[in-house]
């Protein structure tokens, strides 16, 4: 199942989520334009490694490009291949205009680097020996997700389903699609261990459950918990719709 859209319109134009989205397409692309080696060198310098950020671990001079804690920022703008970079995105596109409608850009900034914080540091926490460098955006963008739960359950969500060898379109409440989502992670981080490589379930969760503590701290406070109405709601009153809409 792969959520395209939603039906949430949004007051403001989200500056911080496509400015994101730019942000990590340009740096993927430079990641492409590295030969193997460079590439390479570029993931372990600029990625999280939890041995070197919590563990007694140094990188190499050769590697070293930035403090061990700035890796946290810079591991945010990098992935692993396109399947990566696209899926994030895709999920940013979609739930990321609105979390930012519900505190403004500044807010957003900060709360989405809170949850990559929080991600990169649950993941590094559980395996404070491993040497592999942890990149991507998912635990930031685990946090919107989290956040988007909790402002719009109700809200509609367009997926496409693969039955097999067919495919149709569905329309599913917000609280279906993300409440499958972190289900998923948590079902696939109890059945491998923290420091197996791969996929860092453990930071998807950890941005998750930062996303759901600090919602309340960020959002306006007239924006409400558990409204799934507001589509509907503002799209009568003829207010900005949003990018998908």
């Amino acid at each position: 199942m792969f959520p395209l859209h939603d039906d949430n319109p949004t007051r403001i134009r989200p500056v911080v989520t496509i400015g994101l989205i730019v942000a990590c397409a340009l740096v993927f692309l430079w990641q492409l334009s590295l030969p193997a080696d460079a590439a390479r060198r570029a993931i372990y310098s600029l990625g999280v490694i939890p041995a070197v950020l919590i563990g007694p671990s140094h990188l190499p001079d050769a590697l070293h490009a930035l403090p061990a804690p700035l890796t946290v920022i810079s591991s945010m703008f990098l992935h692993g291949g396109w399947m990566h970079v696209i899926g994030n995105m895709l999920y940013l596109w979609i739930f990321g205009n609105n979390v930012e409608d519900a505190m403004g850009h500044g807010r957003f900034a900060a709360f989405y680097v809170l949850c990559g914080v929080a991600g990169a540091l649950a993941q590094s926490l559980a395996a404070p020996a491993s040497e592999i460098p942890m990149i991507g955006a998912s635990g930031a963008i685990a946090g919107v997700l989290g956040a988007y739960l909790l402002l719009h359950p109700g809200a509609r969500v367009r997926c496409l389903v693969f039955l097999g060898f067919f495919m149709t379109f569905v329309r599913l409440p917000a609280a279906l699609v993300l409440g499958g989502w972190i289900v998923i992670q948590l079902i696939s981080a109890a059945g491998r261990p923290a420091d197996a490589g791969g996929v860092a379930f453990l930071a998807h969760i950890g941005g998750f459950a930062a996303g759901l503590a600090l919602i309340g701290l960020f959002k306006y406070r007239h924006v409400p918990f558990f409204d799934g109405r507001l589509g509907r709601a503002r799209g009568a009153h003829g207010r900005r719709r949003g990018p998908w809409d």
